[in-house]
């Protein structure tokens, strides 16, 4: 019947060399055999060496994706990348509360894999007061979690603990990636449910530079995963199994800071 093939939904930016943003998402979504969409917001201009220019799209244009998108297909799932301005986010918020396109990931965007703040303050706040409560789950990094709970992450108990401060937000499941640390041959992401429920998911640290898209690939797996009607707790699992594969077996593309290996997850049998 149409419409029965799960479909998934990136609202992101390009980014060009193919690494990270919109083109990782739907890599992912090839790759976890659901068909991708997207409603683009941005376009950025880069490569391995770092990003060059960057240009939004203008609102009108993205709120017609939404409505197109919404007026024929039966999207099951999706997920936000990074949303750069206050009425970006707005703007999303408004459409997803439109229009049904099932649960919602959102990957806060808000630094760079060096802790850098991206977003300004009024996207900041629109991102933490308007766009989070509408998530199904949320998949900050160490450092974005540090930023939206003003909590200092120095160990597994801090983690813990930011994972809870975001939940009290407005999100019922939180994952809290973690991060390595000098001297550490295991990584730790925690996990919170709405149910009160937790875990830790667990994997060795690789030492390399091939890592862009690797906050993209984890939430669209987790997006990919529950519009083929996986539960939450497995779709997670199935997301840090897959990114953790991408990462162990780099792939030499671009001359400094490199992709994951979408390819590798083949492998895994999940």
């Amino acid at each position: 019947m149409i419409n029965d093939f799960p479909q998934v939904l990136t609202i992101a930016g390009s980014d060009c060399d193919g690494s990270a943003g919109m083109q990782a998402d739907l890599h992912t979504f090839f790759m976890r055999q659901t068909y991708g969409m997207s409603v683009l917001v941005a376009a950025v201009a880069g490569n391995s060496y770092g990003i060059q220019a960057a240009e939004n799209l203008p609102l009108d244009f993205v709120a017609k994706q939404f409505e197109v998108l919404a007026a024929d297909f039966k999207i099951r799932a999706a997920k936000t990348g990074m949303l750069g301005t206050a009425d970006l986010i707005k703007t999303v918020v408004t459409a997803y509360q439109n229009y049904d396109f099932g649960p919602l990931v959102v990957d806060p965007v808000i630094t760079t894999k060096h802790g850098a703040q991206l977003l300004e303050d009024e996207a900041f706040t629109s991102l933490k007061q308007e766009l989070l409560p509408l998530a199904t789950v949320a998949t900050p990094n160490f450092f974005e979690a540090q930023l939206l709970t003003g909590l200092a992450i120095k160990d597994r108990d801090d983690q813990k603990a930011a994972a809870l401060a975001i939940q009290a937000l407005g999100v019922d499941n939180v994952v809290v990636k973690g991060w390595h640390r000098p001297g550490q041959e295991q990584v730790y992401d925690y996990v919170v449910y709405a149910d009160g429920s937790e875990e830790w998911l667990v994997h060795p640290y690789y030492d390399t530079e091939h890592i862009n898209g690797t906050g993209d690939t984890f939430s669209a797996t987790i997006a990919a995963e529950l519009a083929k009607g996986q539960s939450l707790k497995q779709a997670i699992k199935t997301a840090h199994d897959v990114t953790v594969a991408a990462i162990s077996k780099p792939i030499e593309v671009g001359h400094k800071f490199g992709p994951i290996n979408h390819w590798a997850s083949q492998d895994l049998n999940i």
